[in-house]
Parts: structure tokens; sequence; C-alpha cells
């Protein structure tokens, strides 16, 4: 299980992270919302290690340690991060990709068994910029799972590439309630889907309002809604959230 407690990340101007807090088990599907992409993905940084907090609690399965959560821990697609770049192509993806897994997983390198092997053979001769946003998703979350280590699968705004839920919303169900490898999986959007009855939290649940009491003095509340009011949304900077991110996937592959 995934629990957090009032995590919160500091920029170098305002609150790349207000505090949040959330727990997410084995087998469930966390809807995290929020309308800043800069919020959306320091979010996903750090509840999978690769951003440090600036406070607040994290841990993977009672273990607070950033190097067990990102051992355990796979982000998915987080823009001007780890997001395919345009030029590459699906080939060229898969094999820099399968490089990344720890080398004791890694097996062979070759791309073209891999797209065979995982059913991609329709989109292996394709460009990244043209997936579709439901056979994207699958692709780079597969990759993410070839690393036998990952238990936490988190998405980075994966409604960025379509307004329609029902690209990216039942793939990631699929994953969590998968009986045969059952995951943590949490996805930042910048709305919940309506409909929607599972799993939800809000980025800056655990920040009081006027008139509450400090967060350290009342219980923190994992769900919650956005205000229809609050902040636009923002266009993400690498350069904003790059100083901040921990250990790059390469030095983990070694």
């Amino acid at each position: 299980m995934l629990c957090v407690q009032q995590l919160s990340v500091t920029g170098r101007r305002d609150d790349l992270l207000p505090p949040t807090s959330l727990e997410v088990p084995r087998g469930e599907l966390l809807l995290v919302e929020g309308p800043r992409q800069d919020q959306r993905t320091a979010l996903a940084l750090a509840l999978s290690g690769r951003m440090r907090p600036s406070s607040g609690t994290i841990g993977w399965d009672g273990k607070a340690g950033i190097k067990t959560l990102r051992q355990a821990s796979s982000v998915v697609d987080s823009p001007g991060v780890n997001e395919p770049e345009q030029h590459l192509s699906v080939r060229d993806l898969v094999t820099e990709d399968l490089a990344l897994i720890p080398r004791r997983h890694r097996g062979a390198l070759r791309s073209t068994p891999w797209l065979h092997l995982n059913n991609f053979d329709d989109i292996a001769g394709l460009w990244t910029e043209q997936l579709p946003a439901g056979r994207r998703l699958e692709l780079l979350t597969a990759l993410a799972l070839a690393n036998p280590d990952t238990e936490l699968l988190v998405m980075d705004s994966p409604d960025r590439h379509s307004g329609d839920p029902a690209d990216w919303l039942p793939r990631l169900e699929e994953l969590a309630h998968s009986a045969g490898r059952p995951l943590a999986v949490v996805a930042t959007v910048t709305r919940i889907p309506l409909g929607w009855t599972g799993p939800a939290a809000v980025i800056g649940n655990a920040v009081p309002t006027t008139g509450e009491t400090s967060a350290d003095e009342r219980q923190d509340l994992p769900t919650g809604r956005l205000d229809p009011a609050g902040p636009s949304p923002e266009t993400l900077l690498p350069e904003t959230l790059l100083p901040e991110i921990l250990l790059s996937e390469t030095e983990d592959a070694k």
C-alpha cells in the first residue's frame, strides 16, 4: 500500500505541490484531480520517488525509504520528464525503455520480438507522435510492467492525450484489478471523469481553508473535489522540475 500524508514540494516561486494526502492499496485505481500540469507532474514524481518532497511523509508497504519506493514504482508518460520524444520510432522507444530495466531482469533488448510478443505489431512501424491515445497508453504501461519489480504504477495526466476517458480509464482499471499481477495504480488528471465512482483525491486536500484548524490538528481526508473557481491550468516548464528530480532511470538500470 502507498500511504501519503501532507506531502508537499516547494518550488522556486510557489508550491509545486501543496500538501496532499492519499492512500492506494494494491488492486485499486486512484484518480487524483488537479488543474495545473506542474502540480500533477510534481505529485507523480513524488509518489514514485523521483522527486524529493519538501515536507510530509510517504511510504510503500510501511517502509519510508525513497530507494524502496523507487524500486517498486514506475512513473509513466510524464510531460517534460519521460514522455516519448515525437521523433522516435516505436521500435526505438521500446529499445530505449527496455534498456532501463534493471540488468537482472533485462534479457534480450531486441524491440521486434518484444512488440510481437506483446501484440503491438500493428503500431511497430509508426512514430510515437502517430500513436492513438489508447494504444499509446497500452504500449507505455506494458513497457513499465516489463520490469517485474513494478508494483506501483503512476500515470501522469493520461487525459491530456484524449478528452474521452474511454481511451485511458479502462486500461488503468484493468491493470489495477488484474488477478495475475494486482498493482496500486495512481493517475493524475485535470478533472475526475463524470460517472467515476471509484477512489478519488484532489491535489492540495491537506491544506486548511480559512477558518479551519491547522493540518496538524485535524484528520486529513484523502478524497475531495476541486473548487471550480480554482487556478487556471498552467503549462509545465521542464526546467521548473528537473533540478529537483532524483537519480535518473539510467542510473537505476546499472
